[in-house]
């Protein structure tokens, strides 16, 4: 996904802005944040550094991006089980209503033919 020839600088900037944004542990990615941070206090990075950039980058957002779809699959998988076994409840629910109403007025009419 690396780009072949560099980046509008603003676009870039902006880039760096917005993974200076994320609370990052990972040391590779913390040390291409300073340096391109550094490389724009300069005057602007060179073609070597904005590269390495962009490598640590699309290293770890790949990364982090994967283990993002895998937890949302995940998610996703165990809100469809529960919304099965909420419907399953439902349904068991109903028809244990339906039992209680008839067992109710079989009940009911045993006790008016016992008073009678």
């Amino acid at each position: 996904m690396l780009l072949s020839t560099l980046p509008d600088l603003e676009r870039l900037r902006g880039l760096v802005a917005t993974v200076g944004a994320f609370y990052v542990r990972d040391r590779a990615l913390e040390r291409a944040q300073r340096e391109i941070e550094r490389a724009f206090a300069a005057g602007g990075p060179d073609a070597a550094g904005v590269r390495a950039y962009l490598a640590a980058v699309e290293h770890y957002f790949s990364g982090f991006h994967r283990e993002a779809v895998a937890q949302l699959t995940y998610v996703d998988r165990e809100l469809e089980r529960l919304y099965q076994r909420q419907f399953n409840l439902t349904a068991e629910r109903g028809v244990a209503a339906r039992r209680v109403e008839a067992t109710q007025g079989v009940l009911s009419s045993l006790a008016e033919l016992a008073a009678s």
